[in-house]
């Protein structure tokens, strides 16, 4: 039977209680290759239910973490021990008052090193008048091998997963963690699409040193990102200042997945109306994709393909020559009710089979720009 992280901390602890360890409370920490998030773990407290937590990647920047016991651990791959009823308020961390003042006695701090090299900590404190004693700590320091060997499977497979979720999107992690890595894996599915291109890209890039121009170019792709994750959508490309995401038709039907990818655009563009010279388009259609591994024998590739990405693909072009901020297909509008959208006339898309109608989306915040 598999046990989770929390279930193997939590039943080793009880068995290190059981055999008369005077274990109070116990924290183990696992880093994370996560741009957000810097370390995740369990903690356990005698008497109480195991819990995971998070540790955002700011705080590794911090005084909670800088000259901290788990710092010195991880850093020095060497043990740490402090008796807590003795502290130095000139020496001592105070994340050692902290747990002096919560009733623990006594502190050990242990490495345990993976079989890739990384470093992750453990924390362990007793709340006995006398502390651990030596034999206390040779046993804990015996079992942890043990204890890193059960667990780095887990922690592996959560910094795969991690970094997955960070450079492909949610679901292609998913999907490729699910096994579908083979050139060929694919499927097709219903999807509402966006796409948004940044404005005055090519300007910017001649008035901005690269520094800055980079940092304009994160600020438009935090925007889009965070607007598509709350409205459940993936960020599948970034295509230079372009950003593809989908929003797959769920048990909501289509017209749920329309009124997502409209929400997650119009989010967008309310969080860049807060923000100085920040200017996008946005086009929206839905119908079928191809979803899946494109590429090369030794190169692929998640992303999606088919006519519904072709089409959208021109739809941003209609949307600049008309200086629209927020367009969409016929299909997409019939979605959408008719005082929301403006009709702009039937186009020629290059590529496209017949005359496509156009509509703008008539919306308080995606007003008309220049």
């Amino acid at each position: 039977m598999s046990l989770t992280p929390v279930e193997i901390v939590a039943q080793t602890c009880e068995r290190l209680v059981q055999a008369g360890i005077p274990l109070w409370r116990v924290r183990l920490g696992q880093r994370l290759a996560n741009p957000l998030i810097g370390a995740w773990g369990i903690i356990w407290v005698r008497g109480a239910e195991a819990q995971e937590y998070i540790v955002p990647r700011s705080m590794l920047a911090t005084s909670s973490y800088a000259g901290s016991p788990f710092e010195h651990v991880i850093k020095t791959r060497t043990r740490f021990q402090r008796s807590l009823q003795h502290l130095d308020p000139a020496k001592d961390h105070p994340v050692l008052f902290e747990l002096a003042a919560a009733g623990s006695t006594d502190y050990l701090a242990l490495p345990y090193i993976y079989g890739d090299g990384s470093v992750q900590g453990a924390a362990f404190t007793t709340d006995a008048v006398s502390g651990f004693s030596p034999e206390d700590v040779a046993f804990i320091q015996e079992l942890s091998p043990f204890l890193a060997a059960a667990l780095e499977p887990a922690a592996m497979r959560r910094s795969t997963e991690s970094l997955l979720r960070t450079y492909l999107g949610d679901g292609p992690a998913r999907r490729i963690a699910a096994g579908a890595i083979r050139r060929g894996d694919q499927v097709e599915i219903e999807a509402a699409v966006l796409l948004t291109d940044l404005r005055g890209y090519t300007a910017l890039a001649e008035q901005l040193a690269p520094d800055q121009l980079l940092e304009r170019l994160d600020q438009y792709l935090e925007v889009i990102v965070e607007a598509v994750r709350a409205a459940r959508g993936d960020v599948l490309k970034f295509i230079g200042d372009g950003v593809l995401s989908i929003f797959p038709v769920e048990a909501g039907g289509r017209e749920e997945a329309c009124a997502r990818a409209r929400r997650a655009l119009e989010a967008a563009l309310r969080k860049a109306a807060q923000l100085s010279d920040l200017h996008f388009v946005g086009c929206l259609h839905i119908g079928p994709v191809t979803y899946g591994n494109i590429g090369s024998a030794d190169r692929l590739d998640f992303t999606v393909v088919g006519p519904t990405v072709n089409l959208i693909s021109r739809l941003e072009a209609v949307a600049k020559s008309m200086k629209q901020v927020a367009v969409c297909s016929r299909e997409m509008a019939a979605y959408f009710p008719a005082d929301t959208i403006q009709p702009l006339g039937s186009f020629v898309l290059q590529g496209i089979p017949n005359e496509q109608m156009i509509f703008a989306l008539a919306s308080p915040d995606s007003e008309t720009r220049e």
